[in-house]
């Protein structure tokens, strides 16, 4: 005999509910079966299939080795654990190099189980954001200091501090809604412009780095458990491990000090 399943569905719907009531989400990546059924029954609201695997997993020095294929077969196992949590995925360095080809990535992501896809870039990528919104596939821009640029950029620099840098992202982000992304993701950029940028925008904003301000936090999990193979953790990253016995109560640990404005606090945030 079936039974109907009581457990928790998040959907674009739920986020975008969690802005209008202003109650915080939370987000960590996951690349396998397993750790994605701990992170989805401990409450977290989003996991990211993220191309961070390359450094975690496959121990790269950067993200940009990841393939399309590699990203599918990790969303593939991600999805098997997932316990109800809206799965974002993310779309591979040069994976939408162009109109189609973006299309087509896309497009295997969702049909392997995204919920959506994460794509890293300012206002170019508003083409981009609209060609897959217009066809049903919902998009989170990456701003800021986004990784797969990092040669450009120069290495892992906060974003938006000088003035004229600000206001461009601020105008990137407004054109990144109107081009139809669902959420935007912030990295490393100074907390009071994500707060601005939060304030202006009517789509979730998931911060890393980014302050307390936003509407939902994400984590590399690996980071979150105090098992990063940095040999100096960024300052936006907490190792809940130190006060928890399990990786299911730091994962809680987390969840609850997001939802309650705790985390991140000063000493994680730019200025």
């Amino acid at each position: 005999m079936s039974t109907k399943s009581n457990k928790k569905i998040v959907t674009l719907s739920t986020l975008k509910k969690f802005k209008k009531n202003s109650e915080k989400f939370t987000c960590l990546t996951a690349y396998e079966s397993t750790m994605a059924s701990v992170i989805s029954t401990a409450g977290v609201d989003v996991i990211l299939v993220g191309d961070s695997l390359g450094m975690v997993i496959q121990g790269h020095d950067s993200t940009l080795p990841v393939t399309m294929d590699q990203l599918i077969y990790h969303l593939e196992c991600v999805v098997k654990g997932n316990k109800g949590s809206h799965i974002m995925a993310d779309m591979p360095f040069m994976s939408y190099s162009t109109d189609d080809l973006g299309l087509e990535n896309a497009k295997r992501l969702m049909q392997a189980g995204a919920n959506s896809v994460k794509i890293e870039g300012g206002q170019w990528i508003s083409k981009m954001a609209q060609v897959l919104s217009d066809r049903g596939i919902p998009v989170c821009a990456h701003m800021g200091l986004t990784p797969q640029t990092i040669n450009r950029i120069g290495g892992h620099r906060v974003q938006g501090r000088d003035p004229s840098q600000k206001e461009k992202i601020i105008n990137e982000a407004i054109a990144l809604e109107k081009a139809g992304a669902s959420m935007l993701l912030l990295e490393c950029v100074p907390g009071e412009l994500a707060k601005t940028i939060t304030k202006e925008i009517k789509i979730p904003v998931i911060g890393i780095g980014a302050g307390v301000h936003t509407d939902g936090q994400i984590m590399v999990v690996h980071d979150l458990l105090g098992i990063s193979c940095l040999d100096k953790p960024p300052k936006f990253v907490k190792n809940f491990m130190k006060t928890s016995t399990s990786i299911s109560g730091a994962i809680k640990r987390y969840v609850k000090e997001v939802k309650n404005n705790k985390f991140p606090s000063k000493e994680h945030t730019f200025d």
